[in-house]
């Protein structure tokens, strides 16, 4: 398999070495402002960038015929433009907000639980994430997925940043501090007890792995897909 990286920082080497190590090649390496090699002599691209720079890869891979992988966060807004030029274009897109096969199990987990403390309400929720200190967006793309599925399946209205203002608020608290891959913490507190559920990822290589295993599955297909289709996941709504 010859991979694309675009976005050649901390997890592109991770993906990098991973994939050199199970025998693909590299033969496109894009940082924010180079690019090395060739895009079209690749069979996947995988795209971990920034938010401001996704948006213009992902159009640079449909109009290339290159599937592509993208774990970059924060650049939702332009999902719907994005979306229609992936189909218009007959591509193929795997996005997710975090490629960890663990977060996936941890997402199907979330949306169990949800179902559950919504017959429960006295349990309040509350996430909380940490990350390293270059982590460009806040909250994580994993916290919002994960509120996302309480939103949907719970008691809840809206997601806020930092303490909830009312019973209907899901709030999520933002950690910053140095060396920490990421770490989500669910917690539901009652009145007598509370109940957490953590994810905590060790490396950057939980991460990788996944994206690699994403970027095999995608070849020969054309569509916009999330992890849930890569492992065979139940639910069809995108994560």
């Amino acid at each position: 398999m010859k991979i694309a990286l675009l976005g050649y920082g901390k997890m592109g080497k991770a993906i990098e070495k991973l994939a050199l190590d199970a025998g693909y090649q590299v033969v496109c390496r894009s940082g924010s402002q180079t690019m090395s090699g060739r895009l079209d002599e690749a069979d996947v691209a995988i795209e971990f960038s920034t938010p401001e720079a996704a948006p213009a890869n992902l159009k640079m891979c449909f109009e290339s015929g290159i599937p592509v992988v993208c774990g970059t966060t924060a650049w939702l807004k332009h999902w719907d433009e994005i979306n229609d030029l992936c189909l218009q274009s007959n591509g193929a897109m795997v996005y997710a907000s975090n490629f960890s096969i663990g977060v996936q199990i941890f997402f199907e987990l979330q949306r169990h639980l949800a179902q559950v403390m919504k017959r429960n309400p006295e349990y309040r929720a509350s996430i909380i994430e940490r990350h390293h200190l270059q982590k460009l967006d806040t909250p994580s793309g994993t916290a919002i997925s994960i509120a996302d599925i309480i939103l949907r399946e719970g008691n809840y209205k809206k997601w806020v940043l930092g303490d909830a203002g009312n019973q209907d608020d899901l709030p999520i608290h933002a950690i910053r501090e140095p060396d920490t891959p990421g770490t989500h913490l669910v917690e539901y507190k009652g009145p007598i007890d509370e109940i957490s559920l953590t994810h905590k990822a060790h490396s950057r290589d939980g991460f990788a792995s996944g994206a690699l295993l994403a970027a095999r599955w995608i070849q020969g297909k054309t569509g916009v897909y999330s992890m849930k289709d890569v492992l065979h996941l139940s639910d069809n709504n995108s994560d």
